[in-house]
């Protein structure tokens, strides 16, 4: 059952400039999101992805009601976001790496009170969870210390907790780890993956690191200038866009080096590892070949990295 209806749902800002030529101001239009359809499930990890500009946080502002949409229609938990309700704003979350939505000079506990209280959350119940969390996440060292004197990474944990703790059904992260370490990061993705699971949260991301989205999501949105141009799995993503196999092998000595230069394929050669990169249907002769000259202990098979397919994808559509 569909908890978010997006049908043909678009953005376009106004932007005024000076002609100092004719001495007027004139007007242009910047379409962000254009006409995207949408259905996402209970309990779906969705990541949306795209470059700089994409879209992908207007979007996402639209169904959260913190923008209006030039034209089209949103429904999320049965609501109209734009209208703002308080039942539906208490069923979801927001956080956004680049903006804070706790108290900057109290504490992250001072500030779960308070929200304790805006979100009118029984005591027994708020106690539970935010000791789960913070058992979780290992924030107890610093669940005191005023938001502006933590670190980037703790203040991104309290920040999810801070948007978990009134128990959403919907949660959106907007680039969550952001500037993070890989332990915060890390940290941060076995929290989420844990809520989604158990808790049937459902989750929708935007993030630029493919480390994320390849543990978390199940489905994928790409969005580029403003439209969709995929949905789907990351497995049918691979398999759709990814034309390439790459074939490394570690070369000791001269004589292989000499060896590998006889295979097929694209080459590249660089301190003693030479990488081939291979057309899918190819790959079992040109792998035949080098089993057959090469210690196969040295010999890898993989296939080409998430980010490169989706980078391929912007261009293609540029």
């Amino acid at each position: 059952m569909p908890i978010i209806k997006a049908h043909k749902l678009t953005k376009k800002f106004e932007r005024s400039s000076f002609d100092w030529k004719n001495f007027r101001f004139q007007k242009t239009e910047n379409t962000a999101v254009n006409a995207i359809d949408l259905e996402i499930n209970e309990g779906e990890f969705v990541g949306f992805l795209g470059p700089n500009g994409a879209g992908k946080t207007t979007f996402l502002k639209m169904l959260s009601g913190i923008i209006y949409p030039t034209s089209g229609k949103a429904e999320v938990l049965g609501y109209d976001p734009f209208e703002k309700d308080y039942k539906f704003l208490k069923q979801i979350g927001l956080v956004m790496g680049q903006k804070n939505q706790l108290w900057w000079d109290l504490s992250a506990k001072d500030s779960y009170d308070l929200l304790k209280e805006i979100y009118e959350i029984d005591e027994t119940i708020f106690k539970k969870d935010l000791d789960l969390m913070i058992d979780i996440l290992d924030m107890r060292k610093f669940i005191n210390t005023r938001v502006r004197n933590m670190s980037l990474g703790e203040r991104m944990k309290c920040e999810i907790v801070a948007a978990l703790i009134h128990q959403p059904k919907l949660l959106f992260l907007d680039e969550p780890t952001i500037g993070l370490d890989i332990v915060s990061a890390q940290a941060i993705r076995k929290f989420l993956k844990e809520i989604n699971q158990e808790k049937k949260c459902t989750i929708i991301l935007t993030s630029h690191y493919m480390a994320d989205v390849e543990a978390l999501c199940e489905r994928l949105v790409i969005i580029n200038r403003g439209t969709k141009v995929y949905d789907g799995s990351l497995s049918n993503l691979r398999q759709k866009y990814a034309s390439e196999r790459i074939i490394e092998i570690f070369l000791p000595t001269l004589e292989d080096k000499e060896k590998f230069a006889h295979l097929p394929g694209k080459k590249s050669l660089n301190e003693g590892r030479g990488t081939i990169r291979i057309k899918k249907n190819e790959v079992g002769e040109v792998a035949k070949r080098a089993f057959e000259n090469f210690d196969p202990e040295n010999i890898t098979i993989s296939d080409v990295e998430t980010e490169e397919i989706i980078s391929k994808i912007f261009t293609s559509k540029n």
